[in-house]
């Protein structure tokens, strides 16, 4: 199915660019006495809700759940980027909210996702892709609170290890469900979506002809 391989090109490409600004020395400012790369959570804010997106259009589950999840991934990544950028112990409070928000986006796609999946009798394919990312995701807040959070690696090896996850959660992953997508089918799924417009009145002929304005 084509929608996954837009959403996951797409969502690689921002990665990519991410990647080339920090390894280029870019896309970060100075708080305090540490640097904090900024572009490393622009990634985050794309591919976080792109995984949760393509785990709920898999599962089944509904549009509002999936909408809660997407929300719930934003929510993470925006608090601790404003925990990156807190000079206080209070850093540590956005950095709960984050870690909480991520906490109920696992138990979302762990457990009401797998439910939906097992109606569609893809449980086993759901499950192994929604455990491969909730087993990276939780090294993230892991991640941060050495990095951002205390400081305790330095710039180079906190950038060895979050690289590592994202190469991990986003590429790999990426390969592993594409691969996995020629086994689904996708009108159980409702996910038989078209890739182009046509009148519905020549639908009803056995014919797809595009749609054209009266000028």
């Amino acid at each position: 199915m084509m929608v996954f391989h837009y959403l996951y090109t797409l969502t690689i490409l921002v990665g990519a660019v991410t990647y080339y600004a920090e390894a280029s020395n870019l896309g970060w400012s100075a708080v305090g006495s540490h640097q904090v790369f900024f572009v490393r959570y622009v990634n985050w804010v794309v591919a976080f809700p792109a995984t949760a997106l393509g785990l709920g259009m898999l599962s089944g589950i509904s549009w509002t759940t999936i909408a809660t999840n997407i929300v719930n991934s934003w929510l993470w990544v925006l608090t601790y980027i404003a925990a990156a950028y807190t000079t206080t112990v209070y850093k540590w409070g956005f950095y709960a909210f984050g870690t909480f928000a991520y906490l109920i986006l696992a138990m979302s796609t762990l457990n009401e996702s797998r439910e939906a999946a097992q109606r569609l009798g893809i449980a086993r394919d759901y499950m192994i892709l929604s455990g491969w990312v909730n087993l990276i995701w939780l090294l993230y807040p892991i991640a941060f609170a050495l990095t951002d959070g205390a400081h305790i690696l330095s710039i180079t090896n906190g950038s060895i290890f979050i690289g590592i996850l994202d190469i991990l959660m986003m590429p790999l992953w990426s390969v592993g469900f594409i691969l996995m997508t020629r086994r689904w089918d996708y009108k159980r799924l409702h996910l038989d979506f078209s890739e182009h417009r046509f009148d519905p009145k020549d639908s009803q002929k056995g014919e797809e002809a595009p749609i054209t304005q009266n000028t």
